[in-house]
């Protein structure tokens, strides 16, 4: 496994000053245009008593804002340990600290240890992991009805921006890269558990893709 999928790797980018900057800007202004996309068609397919499984969730102001819309339960997991600060005072003041778990494990590696949910959702986050396949494989293991994840556009642009900035890490001695993953891999991936995608959302730096398991198609 790749250098960038170390704990270290990942704390020393998404540090807890960065924690503290998602968090402020959350609570003054709302969730990002491509967080409120993942809600909108969440919202969508019905979310009242639904279980929910974020993967890398950081602060968790996506799967709060499902559990004020009727999720009744949700469990985060982190690489990172630099959000749980942010994250348990969000939840403290919506009053929702009770309804959530968060877990330190990559469900990559350690599938098995991990209950499945009706909901799963990955945002931000398979751009920061080497080996996109094994990750949404096993995200999709997970999800009983319902994934979505976004990814960023892999064009020139973005994969240029993408090197430059991997190029400025490595010579920084940083251990973490991103990656902009071939999007139709990843779709055959997750086409091969069994999802078949019914959402596509389009913003200047993310898409954002929803697909249902095909088992329920004859809903």
């Amino acid at each position: 496994m790749a250098d960038c999928c170390e704990p270290n790797g990942y704390d020393s980018v998404f540090d807890s000053r960065f924690a503290r900057r998602l968090s402020r800007r959350y609570r003054r202004r709302g969730l990002s245009r491509p967080s409120r996309a993942i809600v909108s068609f969440l919202a969508e397919q019905g979310v009242e008593g639904a279980t929910v499984l974020e993967i890398g969730g950081g602060i968790g102001d996506i799967h709060v804002e499902l559990l004020r819309r009727g999720a009744s339960r949700a469990t985060n997991l982190e690489i990172s340990t630099s959000y749980e600060d942010e994250a348990a005072s969000l939840l403290e003041s919506a009053g929702l600290r009770d309804r959530v778990d968060r877990r330190f494990l990559d469900v990559a590696q350690e599938p098995e240890a991990v209950e499945q949910a009706d909901i799963v959702v990955l945002h931000r986050v398979v751009c920061c992991y080497p080996d996109h396949a094994r990750l949404l494989g096993a995200a999709a293991s997970k999800a009983g009805r319902v994934l979505v994840f976004s990814h960023p556009p892999r064009n020139v642009v973005s994969r240029a921006a993408l090197w430059l900035d991997n190029q400025g890490r490595k010579w920084r001695g940083e251990t973490f890269r991103s990656f902009a993953h071939p999007p139709a891999e990843m779709m055959a991936v997750l086409a091969r558990a069994g999802m078949r995608d019914t959402y596509r959302w389009r913003g200047f730096g993310w898409r954002v893709v929803g697909l249902e398991a095909s088992d329920r198609g004859g809903e």
